[in-house]
């Protein structure tokens, strides 16, 4: 595997007549997301903050739209000191800490509030976020993308209709489950490859927060939107372990104010941008279709038995969590 080098420090700028330190380490930040994108809008916002609260000690460079890596490919380079930041849903690091993929588990909550809530202050996720640096890495906000919806070349009203058709997944267990027990045929394709592979035949379609769908333009391929809303996919913003021990304290807690920010900026823009994107694609072509989504809350039932199977009783104490904040945080 090629291993990515953090690049060296830049020379020292002479600045009205004399000589400013400027020897800043710059960091690298790969995400999948395009350019124009609500992860590019914080990625930059965050490049722009840790520069400023570090007093210029510190840069990030911004590899959008997958340059230097896929999901599993930045993790595995966030582990190895190659990369220094990724943003990605969390199953992707369940692939490192398989228990984070009972996070994904369907229809787990029912709007942005309830998902900021388990994501920031459950105790049990907490705990799961604190054995990351161990495997390399280490969480310092989580973004936003939103619920997890469907793009497919013909309509999807029902399970029924998912039947005999192959839909593009990642490498995430309950992910795949999930598709299985809507009908789906699944197949594991890296987001970049995943336009080309609609719009070859490869797969039918593909599920992503509307955000994601609107930024890689999946609904140019497959016109048909399903908003089912069946998995609230937020996006854990890490850093690299080594970097992170690299740090000063003083620069720690720079760059985590730095993530948190950026974090509450991405919140409030997927949210809001969610419509105005629905009405975009629908102006370019596309269908939106918002189902009775009781058929495919029942069928996705099965996967709790097989998250139980997994996980033990690790699943019923998100579940607690969960009704815990839906008891606090009703969605009517």
């Amino acid at each position: 595997m090629v291993l990515l080098r953090r690049i060296a420090p830049v020379a020292l700028l002479a600045v009205a007549g004399f000589v400013t330190p400027a020897t800043a380490d710059v960091l690298r930040f790969s995400h999948t997301d395009n350019p124009g994108g609500s992860r590019q809008a914080a990625a930059e916002l965050f490049a722009q903050k840790v520069e400023e609260y570090t007093d210029g000690r510190h840069t990030v460079r911004i590899y959008p739209a997958g340059q230097l890596a896929n999901d599993p490919k930045a993790v595995e380079q966030l582990q190895l000191g190659g990369l220094d930041f990724t943003v990605t849903a969390t199953g992707t690091y369940a692939t490192h800490l398989p228990t984070l993929n009972i996070t994904t588990m369907p229809y787990l909550v029912d709007t942005y509030e309830q998902g900021w809530e388990f994501y920031d202050n459950s105790e049990w996720l907490q705990g799961e976020f604190a054995k990351l640096p161990e495997k390399g890495m280490r969480i310092l906000a989580t973004w936003e993308a939103g619920f997890r919806s469907f793009t497919t070349k013909g309509e999807l009203a029902s399970p029924a209709e998912a039947e005999g058709h192959k839909i593009r997944v990642y490498p995430n267990d309950m992910i795949r489950w999930t598709m299985e027990a809507l009908g789906f045929q699944t197949v594991i394709l890296p987001i970049p490859e995943v336009y080309l592979g609609i719009q070859q035949g490869t797969v039918w379609g593909q599920e992503n927060p509307v955000d994601t769908i609107y930024s890689l333009r999946f609904y140019e391929v497959a016109p048909h939107i399903t908003l089912t809303r069946h998995i609230y996919s937020p996006l854990p913003l890490a850093i690299a372990e080594s970097t992170w021990q690299e740090l000063s304290e003083e620069d720690r807690d720079a760059i985590q104010r730095a993530a948190e920010e950026a974090a509450q900026f991405s919140r409030e823009t997927v949210r809001a941008a969610v419509d105005r994107q629905l009405e975009e694609m629908a102006s370019k072509g596309a269908t939106v279709a918002t189902p009775d989504v009781e058929p495919f809350r029942e069928a996705a039932e099965e996967v709790y038995a097989k998250a139980r199977e997994a996980y033990g009783e690790d699943v019923d104490k998100v579940l607690a969590d969960v009704q815990a904040i839906r008891d606090a945080m009703p969605s009517n």
